[in-house]
């Protein structure tokens, strides 16, 4: 059943944000299909089920899941990811499911990735299991000539995919509920998309995703006046929102392959994939996910006691201070943003670790962006400032018009675009800002001459952690920014008392309010460290606020964090 999530979200905007293609390009949607398990079954059998997605009960005929999105490129059907896929949760209370639309997913990313590269690897090496293969995606007739085309071009896939999955995945597997994203969209970016043709590799960039975070829900996620588990990202309106979703889609498939046309010229737009579209259309429909209602009995005067509770000041165990909704940064003229406070609690430091990463910046070395970000890339630069000028440039770049293959844009030379810095390098201050607030006219920017130019995205100083408002908080164990926290309930306890290990599934417990102990159906163990081992990315330390709250005191605080 679905649960309750306010009057503005209804099954037409469900069956759309489940599917809408944001420009992510897995593979071709043919070979997908025809793709095997080691068993011999079809790779999509269960609609994906084993790694825990959800069938798509609203697009039931295309035998895909929430959140697989089908696209046209060059002529041929694409698989893509889209947001839902992580974000669309589902739990089970005695033997009745429900579903939470912009919750942590509880799925398995890193196991498919594994078992994708496992199957794909199988089928090269094996003669007999290709020409299956060859047989399903292009026809019992095929001729020669274009069986030896696929293997080519199935070969040419699977190298990028290989690198990046052997790579990246670590030996203490994510697990469900968990992925390294940040350290994903790192490897994405600057191992497989900004290295020198033909395959633009660059591998030493490419480094184990061992900073696993838990899936964050995303209703309310629109208002943060930052986001990111480690707040390094500005956020609350529409330009801030689509950059948040470039560099998602840069990291979940995208097709992004930069070109350098001049001594310091890129075009961003070079055989780039991504759905603008799709990705504004996406950002307006998070804006009316609300957080679920909690779907059994409440007692109201407990939960009373407990708003009581949340108010108190931190030193006695309050919340409202870093938690509570208040008045955030100013970002635009339409809507008020949430105050996010970013703070260091004690909790584990992996992500924080994970923001120093420099890489080599590849066809991006000596590119900038005048006005936005004008200090060019080093040949090795922040990991993170890649990232930022791939995703503002992608943004200017398709916003101005100037995608490689519009012609004499501005006055470029017949058959060669302007690049995008010719055409900021050559316009005023207050031109760029006009061009960004026509392009996004809900957005306030900062003033140039008191603030310096737009901020996208920088590290925030120390191992801070972003402090979200709690709407819906029930609906997304397990907690703390790496999931090392199965219920609401051992949150209040010392980290000392915390579960050393735990059972991660959809089977829920509405009195701890989180995971269940007993998980029966698609489950994993997930083990933890203590405050000893603070940069395992798995250790369970830190965030010690109300555990100091007597017995009676923590079941009324619990049965508030229900009810809002």
């Amino acid at each position: 059943m679905y649960t309750a999530q306010g009057d503005a979200w209804n099954n037409n905007l469900r069956q759309q944000f489940y599917s809408q293609d944001q420009g992510s390009r897995m593979l071709p949607l043919s070979w997908m299909q025809a793709l095997r398990q080691a068993n011999g079954t079809p790779f999509l059998a269960g609609s994906l089920s084993r790694y825990g997605y959800l069938p798509n009960e609203l697009e039931p005929g295309t035998g895909l899941p929430i959140g697989f999105s089908v696209a046209s490129m060059n002529g041929e059907d694409y698989l893509g990811m889209t947001c839902s896929a992580c974000h669309t949760r589902q739990i089970t209370y005695q033997g009745t499911s429900y579903r939470l639309d912009g919750g942590p997913g509880i799925v398995d990313f890193q196991q498919m990735l594994a078992d994708m590269d496992a199957a794909f690897g199988l089928l090269l090496a094996n003669p007999a299991t290709f020409d299956q293969f060859a047989k399903d995606v292009l026809g019992q007739q095929a001729g020669a000539t274009a069986r030896a085309e696929l293997k080519l071009a199935v070969e040419t896939w699977y190298l990028p995919f290989h690198t990046i999955t052997v790579g990246s995945l670590p030996a203490q597997p994510w697990g469900l509920s968990r992925l390294d994203a940040v350290g994903m969209i790192f490897n994405r970016l600057t191992g497989l998309d900004i290295g020198p043709p033909p395959n633009h590799i660059i591998a030493e960039n490419i480094h184990v995703a061992d900073a696993p975070v838990r899936y964050p829900f995303l209703w309310n996620a629109a208002r943060q006046d930052k986001t990111q588990w480690p707040g390094f990202a500005d956020n609350g309106n529409a330009l801030f929102g689509l950059a948040r979703n470039v560099g998602e889609v840069i990291g979940v498939f995208g097709q992004f392959q930069p070109e350098k046309r001049q001594l310091v010229g890129i075009d961003y737009m070079n055989n780039n994939s991504i759905n603008f579209g799709g990705l504004k259309a996406l950002e307006e429909w998070l804006w009316l996910i609300g957080p679920p209602a909690w779907p059994w009995e409440l007692d109201p005067t407990l939960a009373a006691q407990g708003k009581a509770i949340f108010d108190r000041d931190t030193e006695a165990g309050g919340c409202v201070e870093c938690h509570g909704i208040s008045k955030g940064a100013f970002r635009s003229l339409d809507h008020d943003t949430w105050k996010t406070p970013v703070v260091d609690v004690g909790t584990d430091t992996r992500e924080c670790e994970l923001l120093t990463r420099t890489a080599k910046t590849g066809v991006l070395e000596g590119a900038r962006i005048p006005v936005v970000k004008p200090d060019p890339l080093k040949e090795t630069d922040a990991a993170v400032n890649i990232l930022g000028l791939a995703v503002i440039g992608s943004i200017l770049q398709y916003e101005l018009g100037l995608g490689s293959s519009d012609k004499m844009k501005m006055g470029a030379a017949p058959g060669e675009p302007l690049t995008l810095e010719q055409v900021l390098s050559e316009r005023s201050v207050s031109d760029n800002l006009k061009t960004l607030e026509s392009a996004f006219p809900t957005v306030v920017l900062p003033n140039q001459s008191a603030d310096g130019p737009p901020r996208m995205m920088g590290a925030a100083p120390g191992c801070a952690y972003e402090a979200r408002v709690l709407q819906g908080i029930w609906g997304a164990a397990p907690y703390l920014h790496n999931g090392s926290v199965p219920t609401l309930a051992d949150l209040l306890e010392p980290a000392a008392l915390r579960p050393a290990s735990f059972r991660v599934g959809a089977e829920y417990d509405p009195v701890k309010v989180g995971l269940s102990g007993q998980q029966p159906g698609l489950a994993d163990t997930l083990h933890t460290t203590d405050c000893a081992a603070l940069d395992s990315g798995n250790s369970r330390c830190g965030h010690e606020f109300g555990t100091e709250l007597p017995p009676q005191e923590k079941l009324a605080l619990l049965e508030y964090l229900k009810s809002i």
